[in-house]
Parts: C-alpha cells; sequence; structure tokens
C-alpha cells in the first residue's frame, strides 16, 4: 500500500504527456506571493507556450467582488524543485480583464524601462543580497533565540558554524540547492551578523531576469519553510536595539562600467542616485527607516553618502573596482522587503534615462 510519502512523490513521466504549472504571482500586499496549479500539455520551454489565467482578485486584495477577475500573464518558467519531472513554476504579472496592469503589478513598468534602447545596449547586470530572518513558529520569535528572551550580543554568528551561533542551516542549504536545481543564478549563502538571519545572493542576471529570479528564489524559500515548520520574516528591522537589520544590497553595472574608463562612468552613475535619494528612499521598502539609522552598517535615511569600502555608506564601491578602474558600486539602501522590479529599474532608469 502506497503512502503519502510515495504519491505525493510520484513520477508522472512514465504515464502522461502532462505536467503540472505551479502559476506564481505577488498578492496585494506588494510583497506577499500566492500561487496556485494548472495541468498543460508538456514538455513547456518557454513563458510565451502557456495560457493565461485568471484568479480571484477580491481575495487577494486586488479588486472588489463585484468585478474580481485578475489576469495572470506568464512571464519566466523555472523547473520545479518540489514536484520535479518535467512540471515548472512559472512566474507571473497580473492585469485587468482589459489588459491594463493592475497597481501591485511593477513588473510591467519595468519591462518598458528595460526595454529602452539606451537599457538595452547597456545590458545591466544584477547582484542582489537578500538577506531574511527565520522565525519561530508559533511566537513569531528568531529561531535559534530563547523564548522572550535574547542570545549573546553580535559577533560570533556573521558566517559562523556550530549548534550555538548558526541556527536553521539545514532550511538554507535545502533553498540553496532547490534555487540552482530550478535554473535560478543563486550564487552564495551566508549566515548573517544577527542570529537566525541568513543571506542568498542572485546574480549577475541580466536586467528584468534578476528580478524574476529573486521573486522566485523567494517562492521557493516560502514554500521550503513551509515544509520546516518556520516562519520567512522580511522585515528590515525584525528586532530593535542592538541587531542588525536585513537589506536586499543591489549591485549594479553596465557595459560602461566594465569596461576601461569604467569608474568614471560609475562615479557620473552615483552623482544621479544622489540627486534622487530621497525618490529611491520612498520605493526601497516599507519600514526602511527602522533599518536605516547611520548604525549596523547603514547610512542614515536622510544622508546620501558613497564610498569605498564602506559599509556605513548609501553606496560602496569594492577596493577591485577602484584599482581596476571599472567594475560595478553597490547600492545598500534598499530593504530587504524591496519590490525588485522596482529597485532594479529605478537604478537603470535613474542612471541611464535621466
Amino acid at each position: 500500500m502506497a503512502n503519502l510519502t510515495d504519491l505525493v512523490n510520484l513520477d508522472l513521466g512514465d504515464c502522461t504527456d502532462k505536467i503540472i504549472a505551479e502559476y506564481i504571482w505577488i498578492g496585494g500586499s506588494g510583497i506577499d506571493l500566492r500561487s496556485k496549479a494548472r495541468t498543460v500539455k508538456g514538455p513547456i520551454t518557454d513563458a510565451s507556450q502557456l495560457p493565461k489565467w485568471n484568479y480571484d482578485g477580491s481575495s487577494t486584495g486586488q479588486a472588489p467582488g463585484q468585478d474580481s477577475e485578475v489576469i495572470l500573464y506568464p512571464q519566466a518558467i523555472f523547473k520545479d524543485p518540489f514536484r520535479r519531472g518535467d512540471n515548472i513554476l512559472v512566474m507571473c504579472d497580473c492585469y485587468t480583464p482589459q489588459g491594463e496592469a493592475i497597481p501591485t503589478n511593477k513588473r510591467s513598468k519595468a519591462a518598458k524601462i528595460f526595454s529602452h534602447p539606451d537599457v538595452a545596449a547597456e545590458v545591466p547586470w544584477y547582484g542582489i543580497e537578500q538577506e531574511y530572518t527565520l522565525l519561530q513558529k508559533d511566537v513569531k520569535w528568531p529561531l535559534g533565540w530563547p523564548v522572550g528572551g535574547y542570545p549573546g550580543p553580535q559577533g560570533p554568528y556573521y558566517c559562523s558554524a556550530g549548534a550555538d551561533k548558526a541556527f536553521g542551516r539545514d532550511i538554507v542549504d535545502a533553498h540553496y540547492k532547490a534555487c540552482l536545481y530550478a535554473g535560478i543564478n543563486i550564487s552564495g549563502i551566508n549566515g548573517e551578523v544577527m542570529p537566525g538571519q541568513w543571506e542568498f545572493q542572485v546574480g549577475p542576471s541580466v536586467g528584468i531576469s534578476a528580478a524574476d529570479e529573486i521573486w522566485v528564489a523567494r517562492y521557493i524559500l516560502e514554500r521550503v519553510t513551509e515544509v520546516a515548520g518556520v516562519v520567512l520574516s522580511l522585515d528590515p528591522k525584525p528586532i530593535m536595539g542592538d541587531w542588525n537589520g536585513a537589506g536586499a544590497h543591489t549591485n549594479f553595472s553596465t557595459k560602461s562600467m566594465r569596461e576601461e574608463g569604467g569608474y568614471e562612468v560609475i562615479k557620473k552613475a552615483i552623482e544621479k542616485l544622489g540627486k534622487r535619494h530621497a525618490e529611491h528612499i520612498a520605493a526601497y521598502g516599507e519600514g526602511n527607516e527602522r533599518r536605516l539609522t547611520g548604525h549596523h552598517e547603514t547610512a542614515d535615511i536622510n544622508t546620501f553618502k558613497w564610498g569605498v569600502a564602506n559599509r556605513g555608506a548609501s553606496i560602496r564601491v569594492g577596493r577591485d573596482t577602484e584599482k581596476e578602474g571599472k567594475g560595478y558600486f553597490e547600492d545598500r539602501r534598499p530593504a530587504s522587503n524591496m519590490d525588485p522590479y522596482v529597485v532594479t529599474s529605478m537604478i537603470a532608469e535613474t542612471t541611464l534615462l535621466l
């Protein structure tokens, strides 16, 4: 007699040409992820082969009950690490039945920016460092912390090993491998300064694909933590006090920055970012004022400054970039709960189109 695990792990490849496509979209808060599955004929090699679909937007805070239909447009596909086989994850964005992007669809505007000839010609690369915190399910307190209490002060936890310092490594490693399986360009992971906090990096990825990959990597992390019975938090300052917050540092370069003389291009781009500091801060994530205090490796939210190897700056330039006269810079302002469609396209718009 088959048990539940046997049935969940059934290999359908020998008995049908049908596959399961898990359609993923961003919910009404602009940060929550929703998904549902449908059967399609496989194999699927491109999102354009998939049909549009719809969902009840009144149940996600994205449409009124009397006109609740929201249309899903498939945009990017990834291998499904949970069902495996030819099954896929599908990143979608959301439109009204009339074809207008709904307010929480930030991908639509980003796609227009990235398709602009002046942006496309510069082949913008992004490397995004997604920090997050793992919480104990029933008490919403960081993993590894005594309930209602605190661990020892920060210092021994960053990139640490040991049962008294590194909490949740199995979850982190499972997510890492699942992302690699899915085809996400995940480039690394590490334990962070606050215990129970971790980071994964995606990139370098070109243009809008960086944002697609971050969203699907977040979805996979939600699913892994669901299995583990742990809660994922993208709050930029989950614990107040002398504890590091959580960001999504965004590394950026263009073709011109990567070529000889690129350092001068980088400095001009940073100057442009400084002139639009307030606009960027407003778009870089909710609650970021609790994180950008000028302490714990941040610049004050109202101050724009840049520096070489300065983790207390708004924009950090690496020593290698300075030495080689070309490379990339890191925007340290985005919060962990930022929308990568907004952040990546805004950096491109400010530095290349204004």
